[in-house]
């Protein structure tokens, strides 16, 4: 097999050169590129991207570290990310962990291992203590508020974004509320904010108003069997997507319940069954998640909501 020593023998020019031809260096000149080229071709030589990698530096391949490839949720935050690195010549590698901790943090090892550029992470399964140290390897984007923590950021206001929802089904009158999630409070930094919300608006909060568990349409379908079935039904429920909330309202039409129901992400689903939805911005978010990478003095970025005031009435 040929290699570049060959080549530039061939090629009657030094074994710099032609490292320089194959990684694109702007000081050589276009007699020796194209002779480089032509020798290349006719060994049909094909670079060890890998090698190249190496002695660049640099992968133009940045990971993003989320719990599913199927959720509407990350869907949108990937592609945010996905064009804007299109546009900066970088390619993305997902890296779904189904919040398994040491799935992660075998992604995390890639990074030190200098197989991608960076990181961003949409939601992680450990804390930022066993993630925090993995930055002296590459940049580590968060896709959540890091508070304190040396971490970037691009993130929502999720407290204030749900306060503001519930606050709209208080102010219609309802009292007896319940909500749905992905994990439990103490697993899930979004579960917590949307607990305490809940709290803000409506104080205690019992374990009868809240479900997790509830990722897809079919996980609304029993959410609304387990609220409707649970000895007092409540007249709201916040959904923590558009396909849950869908679910919900296909099982209160079958039952004739009336429940009004709020949604998240304000897709297509919440547009055409006409109910409330909250919008994070996600795709946003995940284009300011990546301009953080590129930084090389990042500054947290807040991505502001909107809540999509629409009524079944």
């Amino acid at each position: 097999m040929a290699n570049i020593k060959e080549i530039a023998r061939l090629a009657n020019v030094s074994v710099s050169t032609v490292s320089r031809v194959l990684n694109h260096h702007p000081y050589v000149s276009e007699e020796k590129r194209k002779l480089v080229h032509q020798v290349m071709e006719e060994l049909d030589y094909t670079p060890n991207r890998t090698a190249i990698d190496l002695i660049r530096g640099k992968t133009q391949t940045i990971g993003v570290i989320l719990p599913y490839s199927d959720h509407p949720c990350f869907d949108k935050i990937v592609n945010g990310i996905t064009k804007a690195a299109f546009r900066h010549e970088y390619a993305t590698t997902l890296l779904p962990t189904n919040y398994n901790p040491d799935i992660e943090i075998k992604y995390l090892e890639l990074l030190r291992m200098k197989k991608i550029d960076g990181l961003i992470i949409t939601s992680r399964a450990n804390h930022w203590d066993s993630i925090i140290a993995y930055q002296e390897y590459g940049p580590i984007i968060a896709c959540e508020d890091t508070g304190d923590m040396d971490i970037p950021c691009a993130y929502n206001d999720r407290k204030a974004a749900y306060i503001e929802s519930f606050r709209y089904l208080k102010n219609r009158g309802h009292e007896n509320i319940a909500f749905t999630c992905v994990r439990s409070a103490d697993k899930s930094p979004s579960t917590a904010d949307k607990a305490a919300a809940y709290q803000a608006v409506y104080g205690s909060l019992e374990d009868r108003h809240m479900l997790t568990g509830c990722n897809h349409m079919d996980d609304g379908e029993q959410a609304g069997a387990y609220f409707y079935t649970s000895g007092r039904a409540p007249t709201a429920i916040y959904a923590n997507s558009d396909e849950v909330a869908a679910g919900i309202y296909v099982f209160a039409k079958k039952k004739d319940w009336d429940v009004e129901i709020i949604g998240e992400g304000h897709s297509s689903i919440s547009r055409a069954l006409c109910f409330p939805s909250l919008d994070l911005n996600l795709e946003q978010l995940g284009t300011a998640a990546f301009s953080l990478f590129l930084q090389e003095h990042p500054i947290d970025i807040k991505i502001q909501h909107q809540f999509m005031k629409k009524s079944l009435n």
